[in-house]
């Protein structure tokens, strides 16, 4: 059985049943409720009902964290990667899925990522997936029948060394992780086409992120390329240089105005060349190590504000609460404010605001914990600001994390 809705054998219904019923306090906070959205989870689980639980409660989290609900209307992506980012959503497949372009060779990842910080990437992607989880619902409402995954073209073609640089690839990594961990079965195939002989080599860098269902769903594609896409894709929703005859309203082929396709980021956007930030103090973490700076805040709703650079690589941040008096309290054994991060704050020096609800010792954690060869110097600065007067909220210029305001 598919483990779908209407080809479930009886177990399969029974724990369908039971997942219902053990998740009943967190489903309105979930984008979707019915049969057919609670079934990706248990299919990416194998119908393993505790491991399902876990982790669509981690999911819940994400989505109050990364404010998925409201990301589309209330957040925007930097200028930079506005204008040198790649993809977008173009046409349907024959099945009515919803088709996403990523186009891989005028993208300069080197460039985004000395331009934009990784969690802003990553709220991009994040903020690209919602939209794409919003079209399948449209279409879903439109058809009368369930699409629940979407059809996804990568465009190799000029794929190079550039595009394996270790930053690049890890932080590709990370949203391949974040994509399989919070929107599971949400491919149903992804083409590949204009593969280089370079590709395999960028392959085995990435396939370790995704999980076996989802490398299965991975086509390869030949010479015969547009041919094949053809058979997925009515040629009218098919854009003219991909093989069909879809164009923009002005004509052109590459249907620009809904497929970004990148280009090299002018260095007026690096951050490293136009923002020198004057820090307080500077540390060295040694190797396999974490440090760890506690901040009094003694009113409720009073703004932590931490500056950070990081030197040789990246490095870990993540903030806690203290919930015991005097000092000893381990980590694990404090409150999670903002969950441990890796920061690429050797490219792109960090700004990052946090409201702090309540008084007490925040402790600001920087972990170098993972690394076994490299000492990190972390230069630093922190500020605890009063709560704004007559409860208006302070709205700070920040080029890091969004999700710190």
């Amino acid at each position: 059985m598919s483990g779908r809705v209407g080809d479930l054998s009886p177990r399969q219904a029974e724990i369908l049943t039971e997942f219902r019923g053990r998740i009943q306090d967190i489903l309105p906070n979930l984008p979707a409720q019915h049969d057919h959205y609670l079934l990706c989870w248990l299919r990416a689980r194998s119908f393993n009902v505790v491991k399902a639980e876990a982790m669509i409660r981690k999911h819940v989290v994400f989505r109050r964290q990364m404010k998925a609900d409201t990301i589309i209307s209330d957040w925007k992506p930097p200028e930079v990667i506005e204008k040198y980012g790649s993809g977008g959503i173009c046409g349907y497949d024959r099945e009515g899925s919803p088709i996403w372009y990523d186009v891989i060779g005028p993208l300069d990842p080197k460039g985004l990522l000395q331009s934009a910080s990784k969690q802003d990437i990553l709220k991009t992607k994040i903020r690209h997936t919602e939209m794409l989880r919003q079209e399948c619902q449209r279409q879903s409402e439109k058809l009368g029948r369930n699409i629940e995954a979407i059809t996804l073209i990568h465009d190799c073609e000029g794929l190079g060394l550039k595009h394996i640089w270790k930053p690049a690839i890890e932080t590709y990594g990370e949203i391949l992780t974040m994509f399989e961990e919070n929107y599971p079965e949400g491919l149903k195939r992804v083409f590949l086409i204009k593969a280089p002989t370079l590709f395999p080599m960028a392959y085995n860098l990435i396939k370790h992120f995704l999980s076996e269902a989802t490398r299965h769903k991975i086509v390869v594609l030949g010479s015969n390329w547009q041919e094949v896409l053809r058979k997925h894709i009515d040629p009218k929703q098919l854009p003219v240089v991909y093989g069909g005859t879809l164009t923009d309203p002005d004509g052109d082929p590459s249907c620009r105005t809904m497929i970004k396709y990148g280009g090299i980021v002018p260095r007026s956007y690096y951050v490293q060349d136009s923002v020198k930030v004057q820090y307080d103090n500077s540390v060295t973490i040694s190797r396999g190590s974490i440090f760890q700076l506690d901040c009094d805040v003694t009113a409720p709703s009073s703004l932590l504000r931490c500056q950070f650079a990081s030197d040789g690589a990246d490095i870990g941040f993540g903030v806690y609460r203290r919930t015991k008096d005097g000092g000893g309290e381990k980590v694990a054994e404090m409150l999670q404010v903002l969950p441990s991060e890796r920061y690429n704050a050797h490219l792109v020096p960090e700004d990052s605001w946090l409201t702090c609800p309540e008084p007490g010792v925040y402790v600001l954690c920087f972990d170098n914990s993972y690394s076994f060869l490299q000492s990190k110097k972390l230069s630093y600065k922190v500020e605890v600001l009063p709560p704004p007067l007559d409860g208006q909220m302070q709205n700070p210029c920040s080029r890091g994390d969004g999700r710190l305001q």
